[in-house]
């Protein structure tokens, strides 16, 4: 049976859309632009596959669909700036086999201006076709809450800006299939803003909380107390909760090379984030140097690895940078969690341990950087001969908190 969607990269963005895609009755077919796919677990695979999800090893199945979205990630470059090259290769693949009347839609973190001055024309030069004549273009900011129980797809509304009011109305007409509620855009920069403002807005706000923490441990005060003081106020606060850094996929611009000016809290946040593993790693060495202890040999073991609770995704987790830094402290590095059955750091493999009770009685210094569910934090606490809480999940008391 032909399929009436195709998704373009199953990484964090395109894999979501086809399972809520799937979910709503629609024919799927995911074509992968990298190692991604592996990312499906067999018995899930098997679920989508009986609901109509085909996975596309022939790009040839990409000219068959009605909706073709492209969902390729974007990382930060070495220079800074998101890297566009796997949404470039996704354009050519599905430019060759696009028919007309086709929508194509562009999920990936984009800087505005990127659907109609670079995704256009690849579709066009490579297709022979015209967009917003031919084929309808439009732009989709991807909002993904990885792991959430809270936040579904259908429960999402969805932003949507086209090349024309026509290329609106068709990617409007699919993401209704998909949410409750279709939010139309003016045009395809305002969508892409979209998407900017709101990444931007969760690392502005990070580290805003982040400075507080290094602020009132200074000072003596709870930080934590303050938030859930704070917290109670119905009106113009929303509670963000420090940590050991920013992980994740959402990559936060300053608009560095791309405007006449840049967003200097951005800017400044992106500092700001970037220096809180540094942070907790001299947390870690103040506490054992009070307890008469030397990074330089201390057992140190790291407690959730992922970026994320209750999820098995490592990208840009500070776990890595911190593990980094105690190495180089001379710190003998271990870690538990219950997602991550391997991990390397520097490409050396970190010892893993099997217990995280027996592990933290073992260690000279514990740090819990992810509060999974499966944690029984008490327990820890108690267990735990010197305990550094990066989350403020512990018991009150219980533990010394970032």
């Amino acid at each position: 049976m032909p399929a009436d969607l195709a998704v373009i990269g199953l990484g964090p963005y395109g894999l979501p859309l086809a399972q809520a895609a799937v979910a709503a009755g629609i024919h799927t077919v995911g074509y992968a632009t990298g190692p991604e796919a592996g990312s499906l677990s067999p018995a899930e695979l098997r679920r989508m596959h009986a609901a109509g999800f085909r996975l596309a090893s022939d790009p040839a199945q990409l000219g068959r669909v009605r909706t073709a979205v492209i969902c390729a990630p974007t990382p930060r470059g070495a220079d800074g700036s998101l890297d566009l090259g796997q949404v470039e290769a996704a354009a050519r693949t599905l430019a060759a086999r696009l028919r007309p009347h086709t929508t194509v839609i562009l999920e990936s973190p984009v800087l505005p201006g990127a659907t109609e001055d670079f995704l256009r024309p690849l579709l066009e030069e490579g297709s022979g076709l015209r967009a917003g004549r031919d084929f309808h273009l439009a732009y989709s900011p991807s909002r993904v809450d990885p792991g959430s129980r809270d936040h579904t797809p259908a429960g999402t509304p969805r932003v949507i800006g086209g090349l024309t009011p026509a290329c609106t109305e068709s990617a409007a007409a699919f993401y209704g299939r998909l949410t409750d509620k279709v939010v139309r855009a003016r045009g395809l920069r305002e969508a892409e803003a979209v998407q900017l403002l709101e990444t931007n807005y969760r690392h502005v706000n990070i580290a805003l909380v982040n400075e507080m923490a290094v602020l009132c441990h200074e000072l003596g005060v709870d930080l934590w107390d303050v938030i859930r003081c704070a917290e109670t106020k119905p009106f113009g606060f929303q509670a963000f909760r420090p940590g050991p850094g920013v992980g994740g996929h959402g990559v936060p611009q300053d608009l560095t090379g791309h405007a006449t000016r840049t967003l200097r809290m951005v800017e400044l946040a992106q500092q700001v984030n970037s220096r809180m593993p540094r942070y907790v790693v001299q947390r870690a060495a103040t506490l054992l140097n009070e307890h008469g202890k030397s990074a330089r040999g201390a057992r140190v073991l790291l407690l959730g690895v992922t970026y994320k609770p209750d999820l098995a995704d490592l990208q840009a987790t500070p776990a890595q940078e911190i593990a980094v830094r105690l190495m180089g402290l001379g710190a003998a590095v271990s870690y538990h969690d219950p997602y991550v059955p391997a991990w390397s750091v520097l490409e050396r493999p970190v010892p893993r341990a099997d217990s995280f009770y027996e592990a933290a009685a073992d260690a000279d210094l514990t740090i819990l950087l992810q509060q999974h569910r499966t944690y029984d934090l008490q327990g820890l606490s108690v267990k735990a001969q010197l305990l550094l809480d990066t989350r403020g999940a512990t018991p009150t008391g219980a533990a010394h908190r970032l």
